[in-house]
């Protein structure tokens, strides 16, 4: 397995022009750099989407249920080709993602002094296959649920979820 925290980022700055590169746990690191990241959605066709809990052994807010899938692309890879590959390792899932919109958000996990700070480009698509699965060294659990109750419950619950997801949900709804 590639060790995920030696692979290059693409550094960006606010209005997401590239910048550089720096290793993942680098740009991870306090303060944080900005960079780009891609969240993606699926949605089945009942508009459900699936959640996935992150695994116990990920760096930055582990066991907290975020997004279907998420990561960064390396330095001047696209960003959709990038989110393709990375829905295969995580969920084992195919699908024809498109993007909705960007958003950057900074946030620092409590428990390890980890820094996100991403330039997120969020994606959406319907899966090919609705059965995931799940790389257990990538995904602890995963949950379908309808977008209004995933949205309540964030609200009602942030400390369950990545910090994250809330600017997902914002995005995906600017576009609805």
């Amino acid at each position: 397995m590639v060790d995920r925290e030696t692979l290059l980022v693409e550094l960006v700055d606010e209005q997401g022009r590239t910048q550089g590169e720096l290793s993942v746990a680098v740009a991870h690191t306090a303060p944080g750099r900005l960079h780009r990241a891609f969240s993606i959605l699926l949605f089945d066709a009942t508009g459900r989407v699936l959640l996935q809990q992150r695994a116990a052994v990920k760096t930055r807010f582990p066991l907290l249920w975020t997004n279907t899938c998420c990561g960064h692309p390396e330095p001047g890879q696209a960003v959709v080709d990038a989110a393709a590959k990375r829905l295969d390792e995580e969920l084992g899932l195919t699908a024809d993602l498109s993007e909705v919109g960007t958003f950057i958000y900074q946030a620092t996990d409590p428990n390890t002094g980890r820094v996100e700070f991403e330039y997120d480009h969020v994606l959406i698509g319907r899966p090919e296959d609705i059965t995931p699965r799940p790389n257990p060294d990538e995904v602890a659990d995963i949950a379908w649920i309808r977008l209004d109750a995933l949205a309540e419950d964030v609200a009602a619950e942030p400390a369950r979820y990545t910090p994250w997801l809330s600017g997902v949900l914002d995005t995906i709804t600017a576009r609805h």
